[in-house]
């Protein structure tokens, strides 16, 4: 696999963090306006986190003068209540299943094109939406349903899908393949090194507390960082097993 890369990519933890960290060094800018944007994308989630209860509503029906107002006030509350949850329960879902896996999918591919030395294009955050999108929706429901099955089987399991199932995003948007396609070469390039992303996961997570504890802007470099290194691993996952993508891919 011919790539203009000048970075010295070694399938490893510390050569992954490292490389990391010199891809976040060179377009540190980019990199981290990528992170920020994604993090807006994902704020609209909080809107859901909104608690409900009958004294928010004065004006309503349940407090004119009913025979029994209390009685009224009590029903018509819970059920404004159960219709509001389950409108903004229904949004978030959709937007979860839908809309997130685009940007997410795109921002991984972006750092991809970091590590490759390839100038970060910011369109790839919605070229999902004109190129790809189903591919991407039905993967990313795949790898999910795949990982909450795995939870069920006493957690380990699911911790294993997932590290197995780390690359199907790089996948889907590099490689431009079908969900059962992604997953299956995913599988088969983790094959060896499942023990290094679940490592990696590890320390991302220390990274992420260490990045809140230096005064919570912290977390922004400590993001770009840990994905940048992922997308290290990637990369040179991909150079190490070029047959088998190349046999996949034909």
């Amino acid at each position: 696999m011919e790539t203009n890369n000048n970075y010295k990519l070694v399938p490893g933890f510390s050569n992954s963090f490292g490389t990391g960290w010199r891809v976040m060094a060179d377009n540190f800018l980019r990199l981290l306006l990528v992170i920020v944007i994604l993090g807006i994308l994902v704020a609209p989630f909080k809107i859901f986190n909104m608690n409900f209860n009958s004294s928010d509503f004065h004006g309503g029906p349940w407090n004119w003068n009913w025979e029994d107002e209390k009685s009224w006030e009590h029903f018509l509350g819970l059920a404004s209540l159960g219709i509001f949850a389950a409108f903004f329960a229904l949004l978030s879902m959709l937007y979860f299943f839908l809309v997130a896996p685009v940007f997410k999918y795109g921002g991984d591919i972006i750092f991809v094109k970091a590590v490759r030395k390839i100038k970060p294009d910011f369109e790839y955050l919605i070229k999902g939406f004109m190129e790809n999108y189903l591919h991407i929706v039905l993967a990313n429901l795949l790898v999910f349903a795949l990982i909450i099955l795995g939870m069920f089987a006493l957690i380990i399991p699911g911790i294993i899908i997932a590290c197995r199932l780390a690359f199907v995003s790089y996948i889907v948007m590099d490689k431009k393949l079908d969900p059962i396609e992604a997953v299956e070469l995913s599988w088969k390039l983790t094959k060896g090194h499942g023990w290094k992303i679940f490592f990696m996961g590890i320390t991302s997570f220390f990274i992420v507390i260490f990045g809140l504890i230096l005064m919570i802007v912290g977390i922004f470099p400590a993001l770009v960082w840990i994905s940048s290194s992922f997308a290290a691993l990637y990369q040179s996952v991909l150079q190490e097993k070029e047959p088998v993508v190349e046999a996949v891919a034909a």
